[in-house]
Protein backbone atom coordinates (compact mmCIF):
# COMPACT_ATOMS: atom_id res chain seq x y z
CA UNK A 1 0.00 0.00 0.00
CA UNK A 2 2.69 2.22 0.14
CA UNK A 3 2.61 3.29 3.59
CA UNK A 4 6.63 2.51 5.77
CA UNK A 5 6.33 0.84 9.21
CA UNK A 6 8.65 -0.12 11.53
CA UNK A 7 7.81 -2.37 13.81
CA UNK A 8 9.97 -2.39 17.10
CA UNK A 9 10.15 -5.11 20.21
CA UNK A 10 12.54 -4.90 22.87
CA UNK A 11 12.70 -8.42 22.00
CA UNK A 12 15.76 -9.48 20.02
CA UNK A 13 14.82 -12.67 18.89
CA UNK A 14 11.46 -11.79 18.13
CA UNK A 15 13.20 -8.75 15.92
CA UNK A 16 15.52 -11.05 14.11
CA UNK A 17 12.45 -13.69 13.25
CA UNK A 18 10.36 -10.34 11.55
CA UNK A 19 13.43 -9.05 9.77
CA UNK A 20 13.33 -11.58 7.12
CA UNK A 21 9.87 -10.15 6.25
CA UNK A 22 11.56 -6.60 5.88
CA UNK A 23 11.34 -4.86 2.40
CA UNK A 24 11.57 -1.17 1.04
CA UNK A 25 8.81 0.16 2.95
CA UNK A 26 8.37 -2.50 6.24
CA UNK A 27 11.44 -2.43 9.07
CA UNK A 28 11.99 -4.27 11.90
CA UNK A 29 14.03 -2.43 15.38
CA UNK A 30 14.86 -3.19 18.76
CA UNK A 31 13.72 -0.66 20.87
CA UNK A 32 12.56 0.01 24.58
CA UNK A 33 9.33 1.96 24.82
CA UNK A 34 11.00 3.77 27.47
CA UNK A 35 13.57 5.57 24.99
CA UNK A 36 12.18 8.38 23.24
CA UNK A 37 11.42 7.34 19.27
CA UNK A 38 14.21 8.97 17.17
CA UNK A 39 11.33 9.76 14.17
CA UNK A 40 7.67 10.70 14.46
CA UNK A 41 5.29 8.55 12.80
CA UNK A 42 1.49 9.29 11.71
CA UNK A 43 0.48 6.28 13.74
CA UNK A 44 1.47 4.48 16.94
CA UNK A 45 -0.29 0.70 17.26
CA UNK A 46 0.46 -0.81 20.82
CA UNK A 47 -1.43 -3.93 20.32
CA UNK A 48 -1.88 -7.31 21.89
CA UNK A 49 -1.16 -6.05 25.89
CA UNK A 50 2.35 -4.81 24.76
CA UNK A 51 2.17 -2.96 28.28
CA UNK A 52 1.69 -2.27 31.70
CA UNK A 53 4.86 -4.49 32.73
CA UNK A 54 6.25 -2.14 35.01
CA UNK A 55 5.76 -1.70 38.84
CA UNK A 56 6.13 1.94 39.17
CA UNK A 57 2.98 4.22 37.10
CA UNK A 58 5.54 6.39 36.36
CA UNK A 59 7.41 4.31 33.72
CA UNK A 60 3.60 4.09 31.87
CA UNK A 61 3.40 7.62 31.87
CA UNK A 62 6.99 7.63 30.35
CA UNK A 63 5.97 5.69 27.79
CA UNK A 64 2.67 7.28 26.95
CA UNK A 65 4.84 10.60 26.96
CA UNK A 66 7.27 8.79 23.98
CA UNK A 67 4.43 7.75 21.79
CA UNK A 68 3.01 11.36 22.08
CA UNK A 69 6.36 12.89 21.50
CA UNK A 70 6.59 10.52 18.74
CA UNK A 71 3.70 11.33 16.49
CA UNK A 72 3.39 13.89 14.45
CA UNK A 73 0.83 16.68 15.08
CA UNK A 74 -2.15 15.24 13.95
CA UNK A 75 -0.49 11.88 14.69
CA UNK A 76 -2.81 8.67 15.89
CA UNK A 77 -1.98 6.33 18.73
CA UNK A 78 -4.33 2.79 18.59
CA UNK A 79 -3.94 1.24 22.17
CA UNK A 80 -5.18 -2.53 22.24
CA UNK A 81 -5.31 -4.13 25.99
CA UNK A 82 -7.47 -6.75 27.38
CA UNK A 83 -10.02 -5.75 29.15
CA UNK A 84 -9.11 -5.91 33.29
CA UNK A 85 -13.34 -6.11 33.82
CA UNK A 86 -13.79 -9.46 31.98
CA UNK A 87 -10.64 -10.96 32.69
CA UNK A 88 -11.34 -10.31 36.37
CA UNK A 89 -14.90 -12.10 36.30
CA UNK A 90 -13.72 -14.91 34.36
CA UNK A 91 -10.67 -15.85 36.18
CA UNK A 92 -9.22 -19.22 35.54
CA UNK A 93 -7.37 -19.42 38.93
CA UNK A 94 -5.67 -23.14 38.32
CA UNK A 95 -5.44 -25.26 35.02
CA UNK A 96 -3.39 -28.06 33.37
CA UNK A 97 -2.32 -28.11 30.03
CA UNK A 98 -0.34 -30.88 28.21
CA UNK A 99 1.56 -29.66 25.40
CA UNK A 100 3.86 -32.30 22.81
CA UNK A 101 3.73 -34.73 26.00
CA UNK A 102 4.32 -32.15 28.54
CA UNK A 103 2.37 -30.99 31.35
CA UNK A 104 2.00 -27.16 32.49
CA UNK A 105 0.74 -26.20 35.73
CA UNK A 106 -0.75 -22.99 35.28
CA UNK A 107 -2.05 -20.62 37.85
CA UNK A 108 -3.95 -17.05 37.57
CA UNK A 109 -4.39 -14.47 40.28
CA UNK A 110 -5.12 -11.14 40.29
CA UNK A 111 -2.69 -9.52 43.03
CA UNK A 112 -0.87 -5.79 44.31
CA UNK A 113 -2.59 -4.07 40.87
CA UNK A 114 -1.39 -6.82 38.66
CA UNK A 115 -2.93 -9.96 36.39
CA UNK A 116 -0.60 -12.98 37.36
CA UNK A 117 -0.27 -16.21 35.35
CA UNK A 118 1.98 -18.52 37.12
CA UNK A 119 3.56 -21.50 34.70
CA UNK A 120 5.43 -24.51 35.91
CA UNK A 121 6.38 -27.81 34.30
CA UNK A 122 8.80 -30.34 34.40
CA UNK A 123 10.62 -30.79 30.78
CA UNK A 124 14.66 -31.97 29.75
CA UNK A 125 14.90 -33.23 33.41
CA UNK A 126 14.54 -30.05 35.50
CA UNK A 127 11.88 -27.86 36.92
CA UNK A 128 10.33 -24.67 35.00
CA UNK A 129 8.43 -22.02 36.20
CA UNK A 130 7.72 -18.47 34.40
CA UNK A 131 5.40 -15.52 35.82
CA UNK A 132 3.58 -13.29 32.94
CA UNK A 133 3.00 -10.20 34.69
CA UNK A 134 0.55 -6.73 33.63
CA UNK A 135 -1.07 -4.30 35.18
CA UNK A 136 -4.53 -4.08 35.89
CA UNK A 137 -5.41 -1.57 33.60
CA UNK A 138 -8.95 -0.28 32.67
CA UNK A 139 -10.98 2.51 31.07
CA UNK A 140 -10.70 4.50 34.27
CA UNK A 141 -6.73 3.91 34.85
CA UNK A 142 -6.31 4.40 30.77
CA UNK A 143 -7.97 7.34 30.40
CA UNK A 144 -6.10 9.13 33.80
CA UNK A 145 -2.95 8.27 31.90
CA UNK A 146 -3.64 9.21 28.98
CA UNK A 147 -4.84 12.36 29.67
CA UNK A 148 -1.94 13.16 32.05
CA UNK A 149 0.63 13.06 28.99
CA UNK A 150 -1.99 15.34 26.74
CA UNK A 151 -3.72 13.00 25.14
CA UNK A 152 -7.26 13.38 24.15
CA UNK A 153 -9.65 9.77 23.43
CA UNK A 154 -11.23 9.82 20.32
CA UNK A 155 -13.13 6.22 19.92
CA UNK A 156 -12.91 3.58 22.41
CA UNK A 157 -13.90 -0.17 20.93
CA UNK A 158 -14.53 -3.59 22.87
CA UNK A 159 -13.14 -5.87 19.97
CA UNK A 160 -11.69 -5.88 16.75
CA UNK A 161 -14.90 -5.76 14.69
CA UNK A 162 -14.76 -2.12 16.20
CA UNK A 163 -17.90 -2.91 18.63
CA UNK A 164 -18.25 -0.07 21.40
CA UNK A 165 -16.65 -0.99 24.42
CA UNK A 166 -18.72 -2.19 27.44
CA UNK A 167 -16.67 -3.33 30.55
CA UNK A 168 -19.10 -6.24 31.22
CA UNK A 169 -18.88 -8.07 27.53
CA UNK A 170 -15.92 -6.76 25.67
CA UNK A 171 -12.99 -8.93 25.15
CA UNK A 172 -11.06 -5.98 24.44
CA UNK A 173 -9.93 -2.23 25.27
CA UNK A 174 -9.17 -0.35 21.95
CA UNK A 175 -8.50 3.69 22.51
CA UNK A 176 -8.18 5.60 19.89
CA UNK A 177 -6.35 8.86 21.10
CA UNK A 178 -4.56 12.17 19.56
Amino acid sequence: MGIRVTGSDLSKNSINAAKKYENDTLKFNVHDMRVPFSNKYNAVFNLFTSFGYFEDDKEDLLILHNIKNGLTKEGVFVFDFLNAAIVKENLVTKETKVVDGITFNITREISNGFILKHISFFADAENHSYTERVKYLDLEKMTYYLEKVGFKIEHTFGDYYLNSFNSKISNRLIIVAK
